[in-house]
């Protein structure tokens, strides 16, 4: 089979699937693994080229929904008249059953049910371990500065929160993303701030910006230093990748229950 995939997370999905090979061109925002960057590139997540992605003579285009604006997308697959299955998940069991579809629609069934085991094994581990947390942690996920948005409650974040032994504070809203005024989360005060700014590097990404707001002073994360910058990739993208970022964040939240060996 032809592969073109114009997302990033559903580039990631084929990666642990091992099957890169089928893979004969990506979009530019597509950077893991490195087989990527001898791929053909079709543009930008919402510019994407579909004469480019024509001439690459596709069985399958995997698109998304999970960014606004790229309804164009699918419209142009239509007008090409290209074959193509959209994977727009929102929590970790939606991405594990996107695992199954790929596998499904490329022929590797196999493959992909033991991905899913091995997926849902983590999940599970976590989950159990995150019951001996006595006290959660309320985190405020930034995923945009200004405005100001943040996840949702039916957002893949909530779900690594609790995995990690934490709330989301905004997991009232029931949206997978929500924007909200700086005062909102002043009133929440979280334990713990993530900066996560889609499709920033952490290296551009300051919590000097944050402490430097109206009354950020006054927050238990500011005064504590529990600002913490943590890397887009892992967090940002509905892929399997987010179970890396969960091994990352949960040691930082409960060193002492997480790093216990």
């Amino acid at each position: 089979m032809r592969i073109v995939s114009i997302c990033p997370s559903n580039t990631e999905i084929m990666a642990y699937l091992d099957l890169m090979n089928l893979v004969v061109g990506v979009d530019d925002d597509s950077d893991w693994p490195e087989a990527v960057n001898d791929l053909p590139k079709v543009g930008r997540d919402l510019s994407v080229d579909m004469d480019a992605v024509e001439q690459l003579q596709p069985d399958l285009v995997l698109a998304s929904l999970s960014v606004p604006g790229m309804e164009k997308n699918i419209e142009g697959l239509k007008e090409r008249n290209l074959p193509y299955v959209i994977l727009n998940p929102n929590s970790l069991d939606e991405i594990g059953e996107d695992i199954l579809t790929v596998g499904k629609l490329t022929g590797y069934e196999d493959r992909a049910n033991r991905v899913y085991n091995e997926y849902h094994e983590t999940i599970n581990y976590y989950r159990e371990k995150s019951l001996e947390v006595s006290v959660k942690k309320r985190i405020y996920w930034e995923w945009w500065p200004k405005p100001i948005f943040t996840p949702g409650r039916k957002n893949w974040l909530s779900y690594i929160s609790e995995l990690a032994g934490a709330e989301n504070v905004f997991a009232t809203y029931a949206d997978a993303s929500i924007q909200v005024e700086w005062e909102e989360v002043l009133e929440k005060d979280p334990d713990d701030i993530c900066m996560v700014w889609v499709g920033v590097q952490e290296a551009k990404m300051n919590p000097k910006i944050i402490k430097k707001r109206e009354g950020a002073d006054q927050l238990q994360a500011v005064q504590q230093d529990r600002i913490h910058v943590l890397e887009e990739h892992l967090y940002c993208r509905p892929s399997p990748r987010l179970l890396e970022g969960l091994k990352k964040l949960a040691p930082i939240l409960h060193p002492d229950i997480f790093n216990r060996k």
